[in-house]
């Protein structure tokens, strides 16, 4: 579907609707007139060249920054601009493309860290549940046999799945993955994509942002494609490929 056949969404559309979303910095808009609805079960592939305003609507839901105009709902609910904190509590949970752990702890104690409730803790709760509990995160993103390295000890991919193990502590109804093939080999994307497809299968829902296109509509089940802030198509991977504006966005015609 392309953008032009584009209607207003309601807050029941999706789990998380975008409705209209602008955002604006002084003259430059990046974020222009944004409708998506990101269905309860599924892997969105939210797509667009270098600086089409991926990060930019991603940060505009998480409470980086409020839209210009627009409504963000999750859930049924209205959360416009509602800070990054509280959607999180909300269910609502991101990656960046930027890992930014603890590097004077271990891989195992920034997991705990991000289990962690916003109340007073206690030692003995984190020498206990939150350390089983951080144990079985780490497993299920492919650190087991690392949880006690330093982050820096890590390679790329596996800073990569701290990042996921971090986000995962947070009990998220709804991940954000920003980038998360960018500087994996064919192996680790494959692997990568194996881990996303069994989160899904496990109840979560993931909205996956790249620019890299065939890296994704492998693991895909619905694409939005994004240019200069805009939608220029909306399909299942198959007709993404054909679709000639995509084409043209991308390779300047040729086939992807």
């Amino acid at each position: 579907m392309s953008a032009e056949t584009a209607s207003a969404l309601d807050p029941d559309d999706g789990l998380l609707v975008l409705d209209g979303i602008v955002k604006q910095f002084g003259g430059l808009t990046a974020v222009d007139d944004l409708s998506i609805a990101v269905e309860e079960g599924e892997i969105l592939g939210f797509i667009g060249p270098n600086g089409a305003g991926k990060s930019t609507t991603f940060n505009c839901v998480t409470g980086r920054y409020p839209p210009t105009s627009g409504t963000v709902y999750y859930d049924g609910e209205d959360v416009t601009g509602t800070d990054a904190h509280r959607m999180v509590t909300k269910g609502l949970a991101r990656t960046f493309q930027e890992f930014r752990p603890l590097e004077d702890r271990s891989v195992r104690e920034n997991v705990e860290l991000a289990l962690t409730p916003d109340k007073l803790f206690s030692l003995q709760g984190l020498r206990g549940e939150t350390r089983q509990r951080a144990a079985a995160i780490c497993e299920r993103v492919g650190l087991g046999d690392r949880m006690e390295m330093l982050p820096d000890e890590l390679p790329h991919a596996g800073l990569l799945r701290l990042e996921l193990g971090r986000a995962l502590a947070t009990e998220p109804e709804l991940l954000l993955v920003d980038e998360p093939f960018a500087g994996l080999s064919g192996p680790e994307v494959e692997s990568i994509s194996n881990l996303l497809s069994d989160l899904r299968d496990e109840g979560l829902t993931l909205v996956v942002v790249d620019h890299n296109m065939r890296g994704l509509l492998s693991l895909i089940d619905r694409a939005i494609v994004i240019q200069f802030g805009a939608m220029i198509a909306e399909g299942a991977p198959e007709e993404i490929k054909q679709d000639p504006t995509v084409q043209e966005a991308y390779l300047g015609g040729d086939e992807l």
